[in-house]
C-alpha cells in the first residue's frame, strides 16, 4: 500500500503546481489506445488564453453543441471532431469554430462546483461514421455504484509522456457514501469514480471529456484530489439536463463555416 501511494504521489507532482486549487489536469494512465474513431462523439478543444495555448476534451451532444468543463474556458476555443491523432491530417477531421461559450452561471473555479460549459458551434457538424452525438441521461438519473464506465482523452499517458492519440480507460463508479467519506465533495452535483484498490490511472481522463456509462454521457471530467487518492471527481450530467436543453433550444442558429481536414496546431 505504501508503494502504491508513493507511485500515485510521483504521478501527481508534475501537475500540482500548474493547476488551480483542488484541481488536476486530466490524464489517461493505465489505459490503452482507443480504436480509431470508436468514440465518434469525442471532441478535442484547442483553447487560447492570452499567449497561452492549452487543450481539453469535450463531447458532441447535438449537431451544433459540444459539452465540456467550465474550467476549460478561454478567449477563443476551436473544436476538432473525428480525430484519432490530433497532430495528423485525417480525412475524417472537421475543425469547427465556437460561436458562443456558455459556462454554467453557478460555476465556482475554487470548488469546481457546476463545472460544465456548453459550446455552440458556428455551424452544425457533418454527422458521418466518425462524427456522431452521444445521448444525455434523463434528468436526475443516478448511476448504480459499482458500474463500470469509461473515459477517453488525449492527456498524458505517464508523468513525462505526452500523446496525440486518443486513449481510454475503464473505471468503477463509487457510492455517494464513499465519495463523501473520501471528501470528494457533494454527491448531488458531483460523482466520484475510481477504485481505491487499483492503480489504473492517476487521473480519469482529459478535463471536459465524458464519463460514458451504458453509452450515455453521465459525467464530465472535472478534477482529481491532490492527496494521492485514486478517486476522480466528475460533474454529474443528469443534474444539469434541464439547463443544457434550455440553453440549446435558445441557441439553435447556424453560423459561418466548418473547415474540413487537418489537425489543430
Amino acid at each position: 500500500m505504501a508503494l502504491t501511494m508513493q507511485i500515485l504521489i510521483l504521478v501527481l507532482l508534475p501537475t500540482v503546481f500548474l493547476l488551480p486549487p483542488r484541481a488536476e489536469a486530466g490524464e489517461i494512465i493505465g489505459g490503452r489506445k482507443a480504436n480509431p474513431h470508436s468514440r465518434p462523439y469525442m471532441a478535442y478543444l484547442e483553447i487560447l488564453r492570452g499567449n497561452r495555448r492549452s487543450h481539453c476534451g469535450g463531447f458532441l451532444v447535438a449537431e451544433n453543441f459540444v459539452l465540456t468543463a467550465a474550467h476549460c474556458n478561454g478567449e477563443d476555443i476551436t473544436v476538432l471532431l473525428a480525430a484519432h491523432n490530433v497532430r495528423r491530417d485525417e480525412e475524417t477531421q472537421q475543425r469547427v469554430s465556437v460561436q458562443h461559450k456558455i459556462p454554467h452561471p453557478g460555476y465556482n473555479k475554487t470548488s469546481r462546483e457546476n463545472d460544465l460549459m456548453l459550446l455552440h458551434l458556428v455551424e452544425p457538424a457533418e454527422l458521418i461514421d466518425a462524427v456522431d452525438t452521444i445521448p444525455l441521461p434523463q434528468a436526475g438519473q443516478a448511476v448504480e455504484p459499482g458500474s463500470m464506465c469509461s473515459v477517453a482523452g488525449w492527456g498524458r499517458t505517464s508523468p513525462k509522456t505526452k500523446t496525440n492519440i486518443l486513449h481510454e480507460v475503464e473505471l468503477e463508479v463509487m457510492s455517494d457514501e464513499i465519495c463523501q467519506n473520501l471528501r470528494c465533495y457533494g454527491p448531488v452535483m458531483m460523482m466520484c469514480v475510481g477504485d481505491p484498490n487499483q492503480d489504473k490511472a492517476s487521473f480519469s481522463g482529459d478535463s471536459g471529456g465524458p464519463l460514458v456509462c451504458d453509452r450515455t454521457a453521465q459525467g464530465i471530467v472535472s478534477f482529481g484530489k491532490k492527496n494521492g487518492s485514486p478517486s476522480r471527481v466528475f460533474t454529474r450530467v443528469s443534474a444539469y439536463v434541464p439547463w443544457i436543453e434550455r440553453k440549446m433550444r435558445g441557441l439553435r442558429s447556424p453560423g459561418p463555416h466548418v473547415e474540413r481536414l487537418g489537425p489543430l496546431h
